[in-house]
Parts: structure tokens; C-alpha cells; sequence
């Protein structure tokens, strides 16, 4: 049971005498680049993620990164550029 061809010439008919022909004309453009920009950004976002290195992935919550940890200094000592103790 569903809407067969003469509902839907129907449904036409009333949407151009409620709109006109010349309304119709631009909505159907406007429709028609939206879905035409919304295909280009998609391929584009497409190309984006194919093209992007993986980044690294971030530690879990809790866990100190290595660089900012609990470890001795760049320069090898415990306690910093002095390394008096």
C-alpha cells in the first residue's frame, strides 16, 4: 500500500501551484549544488585521511608520557642543568 504514480503526480501538481515554476527551478538548483559541495567535501575528507601520516596514539589516562615523567633530566643527572645534590 504505497503511494502510487497518480498521488504522486498529485503531490506535484499542488507543490507547482503552491510554489511556481520559477521557485521550483531554484530550489531544484540550490538542491542540486548542496548535494554537489556536500559530495566534494566528503572526497576531499576522503583524500585528507588517506593522505594523513597515522598519528601516534595518545596514553591512557594515569599514565605519565615519557618525556614528562618521574626520569632523570636530559642532561643525566637527577636534579636538572645544575646537578648539584
Amino acid at each position: 500500500m504505497g503511494i502510487g504514480w497518480k498521488e504522486l503526480l498529485m503531490i506535484l501538481l499542488v507543490v507547482l501551484l503552491v510554489f511556481g515554476t520559477k521557485k521550483l527551478k531554484s530550489i531544484g538548483s540550490d538542491l542540486g549544488s548542496a548535494v554537489k559541495g556536500f559530495k566534494q567535501s566528503m572526497n576531499e575528507g576522503e583524500k585528507e585521511e588517506q593522505a594523513a601520516p597515522t598519528a601516534k596514539p595518545l596514553p591512557p589516562a594515569g599514565e605519565k608520557d615519557a618525556e614528562f615523567g618521574d626520569s632523570p633530566s636530559r642532561t643525566g643527572t637527577k636534579n636538572g642543568p645544575g646537578g648539584a645534590a
